[in-house]
C-alpha cells in the first residue's frame, strides 16, 4: 500500500510562511538590536532604532491610504531613508519603486505614470527634476521631501511634509504586514531602454530572498560586515545588499556620491569590508594616485558586475590588494545570478592567468536553478568547447515575475521555458560560461564574426588605457569594421597608430580597429558605456590603413 504523505499534512501557520527578506530586519533587530545598522556622516543608528523607523513609516504609509499592490516610489542617494524604503515599502504590502536618480524629467514622468506611484519619497537634491517631471501627469503622486544633512547643494523642498515628521505620523507599535504569498511583488525597478520607453521589472518577495542568501553564500560573507555603498541603492535593489546586510547584521555606510578620495577615506576609518560595483568603480580606485590608497592594512572583498570586466582591470585590482569576485546578472535577474566561483588550482598560476579565469561569467548561483548556453533556435545547450557561441540563459527562483503591464514582452522574454539575456557566450570546457558579446554588438566584417569585447580586452591591456568601447563602422568593401572609442587616463599621452600597433600585436587583421577616437565615453548612471550613442558616431570617423 502506498503511503500518501498528503494526507491531514496541509500547510499550516505552525509549518509553512512565506519567503521574504523582511524577515530580516526583525531578527537582526531582534538578536543584535545595539549593533550598529548605518553610518551617514554623524549620523549612527542601532538595529533596533532603524526597525523601529523602518515600522514608523511602514505605519505612515498605511495611514496615507497605502494598500497591498499600491507603488511607492523613491528618489533618493545611498543614504539612510534609502535602506528604511526597503523594508519600511514592503511592510505594508506596498511595491517599492527606486527610480534612477541620473534620468531626467520625461523619464521619471513616463515610470511614475506607468507604476501608478501614490507616493514618492524626494531627496531635495532632486526636487526640481521631480517638480517638472509631475507637471506631466495627471495624477501625480503625494511627495514627501528628505532632507539630508550630508547634503549642502541646491534644491528647495516641493513636497506636503519633509520626511522626519511624516515618520511621527505613524504608529508607534505597528508590526508590519508580511506577505500572505511570497509570489507578491516586492519591487519595481525599470531597464535603462536604450530605444522606447523602459520596461518595468517586477521582482517577488521569493526571490528577492533567495536572491539575498545567494550573495551571502558566493560571497562567504560572515556575520558584522561593514558595506560600503558604492553600489546605487536604485540599481537592482542594490542587487538586494539593503537585505543582504539585515541578514548579516552589518553596518551600512552610507554614501551620496561615490569619489574616489573619500571611498578610499571610508574604507581606512571604517575598516570596510565588503562593497560592490560595476567595472568603472574599480577603475576609478585603480588608478587614483597612489596617496590615496595608503593605509589600508585589512582585508576588502569586492563585487564587480559586467558584461565582460576586462582581465586588465581584475589584475589592477589584485594588485592594489583587494579580493575581488566576478558576478554576472541583469536587472531580470536581481543583479548578479551568477558568479565566476574560484577554484584552489588557479592559486598557482601567474597573476595574468588568474586574472584571465575571473573575467569569465562562471557558474549559476547556489538558488539560481539554472544559468548556461543556449543555441536559441533549438534550445538545445550549446557544445563546452569553448568555442560554439549561443545566448546566456537563467531559470530559477532568481528570476523576475515579469515586466509589469507588458504581457507579450514577458512571453518572448521566457520563450522556451528560460529567460533570455541577449547576451552571446561560450560554455568552456570546465564547464564556466565566458560571455563574447550582446547579440548587437557583434561586428560581422567580410563575413567573419568579431567580438567587440575580445578587442576590448586587448585595448584595456594598454597602459594609457582607461576606458575602451569597440562597435561597428559601416564600410563599403567588408560591411562593418572596428571603430575603437578610447578614454585614456590622466596624464597619459598616446596617438592612434600607437594603438593600432598595440592591437596588431595581439590581434588578427581582420579584427583591428580600422578607426580609432580618442574622446570621454558616454555612460549609464550605473557606469555602462552607452554603445548605441557611440555607433551614431562611428560612421563619421576616419579610418586608418592598417
Amino acid at each position: 500500500m502506498d503511503h500518501n504523505y498528503e494526507w491531514g499534512l496541509e500547510k499550516n501557520p505552525a509549518n509553512y510562511t512565506p519567503l521574504t527578506p523582511l524577515e530580516f530586519i526583525s531578527r537582526t533587530a531582534e538578536v543584535y538590536p545595539d549593533k550598529l545598522a548605518i553610518i551617514h556622516g554623524n549620523i549612527k543608528r542601532t538595529w533596533s532604532q532603524t526597525y523601529f523607523r523602518t515600522l514608523q513609516l511602514a505605519s505612515a504609509l498605511k495611514k496615507r491610504g497605502i494598500k497591498k499592490g499600491d507603488t511607492v516610489a523613491v528618489m533618493l542617494p545611498n543614504t539612510p531613508p534609502m535602506i528604511e524604503a526597503h523594508f519600511a515599502i514592503p511592510f505594508c504590502g506596498a511595491v517599492l519603486n527606486a527610480l534612477n536618480i541620473r534620468l531626467d524629467a520625461e523619464n521619471i514622468s513616463f515610470m511614475l505614470q506607468h507604476g501608478e506611484a501614490k507616493i514618492i519619497l524626494v531627496d531635495r537634491e532632486f526636487s526640481s527634476v521631480i517638480a517638472q517631471a509631475i507637471l506631466r501627469m495627471e495624477n501625480p503622486p503625494l511627495v514627501i521631501d528628505v532632507d539630508d544633512t550630508e547634503y549642502n547643494g541646491e534644491g528647495s523642498f516641493i513636497g506636503e511634509i519633509e520626511y522626519e515628521e511624516f515618520l511621527k505620523e505613524g504608529d508607534d507599535f505597528f508590526a508590519g504586514d508580511l506577505p500572505k504569498d511570497e509570489w507578491d511583488a516586492i519591487s519595481l525597478s525599470y531597464t535603462s531602454g536604450t530605444t522606447g520607453n523602459p520596461k518595468g521589472v517586477v521582482y517577488h518577495h521569493r526571490g528577492a530572498y533567495l536572491a539575498a542568501i545567494s550573495n551571502i553564500l558566493e560571497w562567504d560573507m560572515p556575520k558584522h560586515p561593514i558595506y560600503l555603498w558604492t553600489l546605487p541603492m536604485f540599481h537592482c535593489n542594490g542587487w538586494t545588499f539593503p537585505w543582504v546586510i539585515a541578514a548579516r547584521a552589518g553596518i551600512n555606510i552610507c554614501l551620496r556620491k561615490v569619489e574616489a578620495k573619500i571611498v578610499f577615506n571610508l574604507i581606512r576609518e571604517h575598516k570596510v569590508t565588503h562593497y560592490c560595483g560595476a567595472p568603472i568603480i574599480h577603475n576609478l580606485l585603480i588608478n587614483s594616485p597612489e596617496e590615496m590608497k595608503t593605509g589600508i592594512q585589512h582585508n576588502v572583498e569586492a563585487f564587480v558586475a559586467g558584461a565582460a570586466p576586462p582581465a586588465a582591470m581584475i589584475e589592477g585590482m589584485s594588485k592594489l590588494g583587494f579580493k575581488i569576485t566576478h558576478v554576472y546578472g541583469l536587472t531580470e535577474v536581481y543583479g548578479p545570478a551568477s558568479v565566476c566561483a574560484k577554484q584552489s588550482s588557479w592559486e598557482n598560476l601567474a597573476i595574468g592567468e588568474q586574472a584571465r579565469l575571473n573575467a569569465r561569467q562562471g557558474v549559476r548561483y547556489h538558488l539560481q536553478s539554472g544559468t548556461t548556453v543556449i543555441d536559441p533556435l533549438t534550445m538545445k545547450r550549446v557544445v563546452a568547447d569553448g568555442e560554439t557561441m549561443g545566448e546566456v540563459m537563467f531559470r530559477g527562483n532568481i528570476t523576475m515575475k515579469g515586466y509589469l503591464k507588458n504581457p507579450n514582452a514577458t512571453k518572448e522574454a521566457f520563450k522556451g521555458g528560460w529567460f533570455h539575456t541577449g547576451d552571446l557566450a561560450v560554455i568552456n570546457t570546465d564547464g564556466y560560461i565566458k560571455i563574447k558579446d550582446r547579440s548587437k554588438d557583434i561586428i560581422i566584417s567580410g563575413g567573419e564574426n568579431i567580438s567587440s569585447i575580445e578587442v576590448e580586452d586587448v585595448l584595456y591591456q594598454h597602459p594609457a588605457v582607461l576606458l575602451a568601447a569597440v562597435v561597428a563602422k559601416p564600410d563599403d568593401k567588408w560591411g562593418e569594421v572596428v571603430c575603437a572609442f578610447i578614454e585614456i587616463k590622466n596624464g597619459s599621452n598616446v596617438n592612434a597608430e600607437e594603438i593600432i600597433k598595440h592591437c596588431k600585436n595581439h590581434l588578427p587583421g581582420f579584427k583591428v580597429p580600422k578607426s580609432v577616437e580618442f574622446c570621454e565615453l558616454p555612460k549609464t548612471s550605473t557606469g555602462k558605456i552607452q554603445k548605441f550613442e557611440l555607433r551614431k558616431l562611428a560612421g563619421a570617423i576616419k579610418a586608418i590603413d592598417v
